[in-house]
């Protein structure tokens, strides 16, 4: 009997966690940081290239991202946020290639935090640049009868369509992000439980 608690007891680190679950917490984290990194990127490539030219009563009249400030801010957003995974993805890879990290379990619950807080902000701002340009694309698509604005995709479609396809991206990479940061919480307060309950 004791020789099995001492051996359960060797399959723990410092900071009182199994190292498959930590491993298998790597890996999911890994997993979908990649995810979150090629939505996001799909997302800022189908808005950031997407243009189109159609002649309007004799007028040649180009269409581009930067007509809707929402759709640029939302560009950017899902450009800083696919920046933002590949440093992560990066860092994750590493991590999961060297094993169970060598630093003391205060600066890993600092590192935590600070990863915690990232991911939380990433999160929220891509899902609110994604609902921003969801909001005025649904102005383009629909028009507004009251302020005499036209259905806007009625001229240009093949636009319309492909910004359709960012914001879905846009959305699904905010979903993953949302799961991201709720691995990121889990790692952060497991590791805080098992630092309180072992002072």
């Amino acid at each position: 009997m004791v020789r099995a608690a001492y051996k359960e007891r060797k399959k723990l680190p410092s900071d009182g966690e199994p190292v498959g679950a930590e491993m298998e917490l790597v890996r999911a984290e890994c997993g979908m940081r990649a995810l979150s990194l090629l939505l996001a990127a799909m997302a800022a490539l189908l808005l950031g290239l997407d243009s189109e030219t159609e002649t309007v009563i004799f007028i040649s009249k180009k269409a581009t991202v930067k007509d809707l400030t929402a759709l640029w801010v939302m560009t950017i957003a899902a450009s800083v946020t696919s920046g933002y995974h590949l440093l992560q993805l990066c860092r994750c890879v590493a991590s999961a290639a060297l094993g169970r990290q060598s630093s003391g379990p205060q600066n890993k619950l600092a590192a935590l935090w600070l990863q915690f807080l990232l991911d939380q902000g990433v999160a929220y701002a891509i899902f609110v640049a994604t609902m921003a340009g969801l909001q005025g694309s649904l102005v383009a698509l629909l028009g507004v009868h009251k302020l005499q604005w036209v259905k806007l995709c009625n001229i240009y479609g093949r636009f319309c369509k492909q910004i359709g396809g960012g914001i879905l991206c846009g959305a699904a990479a905010a979903l993953a992000m949302a799961v991201v940061a709720a691995i990121s919480a889990h790692r952060l307060f497991r590791l805080r439980y098992a630092s309180s309950t072992s002072n």
